[in-house]
Formats: structure tokens, C-alpha cells, sequence
């Protein structure tokens, strides 16, 4: 795997408050003032409250960072099958800084597996972006996760969970733990993350030799710069590397090497070379896919013209992208050697469809509907459903009447009509 560009930011608590503020700014500063920030709401997304913790996010970045915060609801993996999870996924996949915060470890780990999520994760930091996970966020991102709610809510025996283990991905075998330094429990000990220290010594015993305890005190950040190889530890309290029966603290400010965690150091030419953070532009993505062979170079083609008619707006032009990707894969099923590459590509087809309906559908409610771009969508249906992708078919359906657009099926073919009043949301 080639050195990843982009960098891994582990908060122990207060990544809303104004202990974090500075952390935040830092970091999307060096992605440049056009970086592109999104919240994504997994880990809470069982809690009634869900919506308002997603809205305070915002408000923070709006209020305290200076910055605009999408949100990419993706409150369970059920959620990601529906059209709302498709723009989430692709929303994600443009992120050039990924916030994901408070909740459930163990409900986003179950989420998450059955989606695209760790491996968005983990494809964003290696090309670049910056990856903030806090609290309980924090927790999923190691080889084992402790399950905070089970042990110390439901008075479950000492365990820990199989976590993304994004951070295995880059060499580094670790088990994080914020809220290191909680005193919440008042006459009882609710260090490392609520377990105390009696039970926190029997999960400690409990982990493969080989990987390390990363923990964070609250209102701290521990900053992995996996290009050069290297942590920094910013906000007010300390971070704490248990390995090997040894023990080692670093105060804010302070800078330890990865290798320390187990990992290899990943530096390349010292401390002090260039991180690589800022993403690569479209152009150059666009470049790059020119020169690119085979099924994956026309796939990347595609999509550069896709995102290319977007941000011109011109809707017919996308929709044209889009059935030449479909006719590429329809054709790439028929050749020998280009399997590899069909998955890929349905995958931006669908990313690419969720796009443009989302687009369609913010326009404002005045605005006529494109009926070119509305024909060119019905006519793929058709073909679609003369192909037998009943599934494909019916879920265009659907997202052209989340747009306001109704197609119905009569004897003489499929004719569409604006549904009338505000757009159906569902």
C-alpha cells in the first residue's frame, strides 16, 4: 500500500466545545480554505435526538470553526440501501474532513460493517483527507473496541468487541480509549472510559500482545499524521501509550512516533517533511484518468464528465454520462477480464444516480423540471425493465418521485408527469 496522505484525529470528549475549536480550524486549514467538512451521524443515530446533536454540529463549524458542515445522515444500514443512504455514502466519498462523534461504539460497528463506511474511512485518509472521530467514534476505529454501554450500563462481564481496525490498515495495532482521565463517577472510578481501574486491568489482560492501548483524556486530541509518521497531542489533557507492560504520557503539545503504537514508521524523509494533507484537485483527477487503460480508465472518464456537467449545471449532460456508464457495464459484462472492475463501476453508477437526483430534486419548487433529463431517466428505466433490473428499475422510480416526478406504467409505455404541490420527501 502506497504511504497514506492524510491524517487520523482522535478526540477523548468535547469535540463540540471550545477546548476543540482550534483543533478543528488547524486541521481544515491545511486542507485549504476549499475543503469540504461533513458530520456524519452513525453513532447516534438510534438516539430520538439524533437530528438536534447533527444540528449542533453544524452550528459549532458555522458559529466556532468559521466553516460549513454538511450532514450525511446514515443513521443505520438500512438507511444506506435507501435513496437518502446513497447521497450520504457519496456525500462521504467527497469529504476532504470527516467529523463523526457521539453514541453507540457498538451500534455504528454493527452498522457500518454492512456498508461502504470503513472502507470510505479508510480510502479518504489514504488520498488525503482528514479523518475526526471523538468519543465513542473514537472507540470503533481500533482492533478491539470496548463496549462502554454493556459493561457499565448493562453490567456485562469485561469483553471487547472487534472493531474497523482502520488503524490496523496502516500499520498500527491499537485499541483506543478516550475518556481516559473521567471522573464523572464521583465516589466511584470511572477512568479509562467508565471501566475503573479494576476491570480495566482485566480487559487490558485481555488483549494480543502485539497491540497497543492508545488512551485520551477528555478534552484532548491526539493528532496521527500517518504520512510522516508521527502523533501530536493538542487540547488540555494527556495521551497515555500502554504497550508491553510499558507505560508512556505525552502532555499537549508533545509528539511521539507511531512506531511507538507498533506500527512501522511510516515517515518518509523525518518529522519534519511535508504531510501531504491538501486532497488532490478534480483536475488532476480528471488527468490522471485520461492516460488511465481499460474498463476502470472509461469508468473514471465517466465519472469526470459527470461531476464535470454538475458543476456547469447542466443536467442533461450528467444524465448523458450516466447512460454511457450504464452502457459500458452492460457491454463489460459480456467481455472476459473486465470483472474485476464491474463492481467499481456499479458503484459509481449508483453514487452517480443518487447525485443526480439529489441535485434535481434542490432545485426550487417554481422550477420546471428538465424534460430532457426526465426522458433520457425514463428511457433507462425502459431499458432496464426490457433487461430484467426490476431492482435498478423501480428504485429509478423512486427517486424520480422523491424529485416530483410520477412515471407511470400503461399499455402504450411508461409516461411521466410534475407531481403537483411540494415534492414528495419520501
Amino acid at each position: 500500500m502506497a504511504a497514506p496522505r492524510g491524517a487520523l484525529v482522535l478526540m477523548g470528549s468535547g469535540e463540540l466545545t471550545a477546548t476543540m475549536v482550534e483543533v478543528h480550524k488547524e486541521l481544515l486549514g491545511r486542507l485549504g480554505p476549499g475543503a469540504r467538512a461533513v458530520f456524519l451521524d452513525t453513532p447516534a443515530g438510534f438516539q430520538l435526538n439524533a437530528d438536534q446533536i447533527s444540528e449542533r454540529a453544524v452550528a459549532y463549524f458555522r458559529e466556532r470553526v468559521g466553516r460549513g458542515l454538511e450532514v450525511a445522515s446514515l443513521k443505520s444500514a438500512a438507511a444506506a440501501r435507501a435513496y437518502e443512504g446513497e447521497v450520504a455514502l457519496a456525500t462521504l466519498r467527497r469529504a476532504d474532513y470527516i467529523f463523526v462523534g457521539p453514541g453507540s461504539p457498538t451500534y455504528a460497528l454493527r452498522q457500518w460493517k454492512e456498508t461502504s463506511v470503513p472502507a470510505i474511512f479508510a480510502e479518504r485518509v489514504e488520498e488525503g483527507a482528514v479523518l475526526a472521530a471523538a468519543s465513542a467514534a473514537a472507540l470503533t476505529l481500533g482492533r478491539f473496541t470496548l463496549p462502554v454501554y454493556e459493561i457499565y450500563k448493562v453490567g456485562e462481564e469485561p469483553r471487547w468487541a472487534e472493531g474497523l481496525d482502520l488503524l490496523g490498515k496502516f500499520g498500527l495495532p491499537v485499541a483506543v480509549v478516550p475518556h481516559w482521565n473521567n471522573a464523572e463517577g464521583g465516589t466511584h472510578d470511572t477512568r479509562f472510559c467508565y471501566a475503573g481501574e479494576i476491570r480495566f486491568r482485566a480487559l487490558q489482560a485481555l488483549l494480543p500482545e502485539d497491540v497497543a492501548v492508545l488512551g485520551i483524556d477528555e478534552h484532548t486530541a491526539c493528532v496521527l499524521d500517518v504520512a510522516r509518521g508521527v502523533a501530536e497531542v493538542r487540547g488540555i489533557g494527556r495521551v497515555t501509550v500502554r504497550r508491553g507492560g510499558g507505560e508512556s504520557t505525552f502532555a499537549k503539545g508533545e509528539r511521539f512516533r507511531l512506531s511507538l503504537l507498533g506500527g512501522p514508521a511510516l515517515a518518509q524523509g523525518g518529522e519534519e517533511g511535508r504531510s501531504g494533507l491538501p486532497s488532490p484537485s478534480e483536475a488532476a483527477l480528471r488527468e490522471e484518468a485520461s492516460g488511465e487503460e481499460g474498463l476502470g480508465g472509461e469508468i473514471r472518464r465517466a465519472e469526470a464528465a459527470f461531476e464535470a456537467a454538475l458543476g456547469r449545471g447542466d443536467p442533461e449532460a450528467a444524465a448523458g454520462a450516466l447512460l454511457d456508464l450504464d452502457h459500458l457495464l452492460w457491454a463489460a459484462q459480456r467481455r472476459p477480464g473486465d470483472e474485476g472492475d464491474l463492481g467499481q463501476g456499479r458503484e459509481a453508477f449508483r453514487e452517480m444516480l443518487a447525485l443526480l437526483g439529489h441535485a434535481h430534486g434542490g432545485a426550487q419548487p417554481e422550477t420546471a423540471p428538465s424534460a430532457p433529463l426526465v426522458e433520457a431517466l425514463v428511457a433507462l428505466r425502459d431499458e432496464w425493465r426490457e433487461e430484467g433490473k426490476w431492482t435498478e428499475a423501480d428504485a429509478l422510480r423512486d427517486r424520480l418521485r422523491a424529485a416530483g416526478i410520477l412515471v407511470e406504467d400503461t399499455p402504450a409505455g411508461a409516461r411521466w408527469r410534475p407531481l403537483p404541490g411540494p415534492r414528495d420527501p419520501s
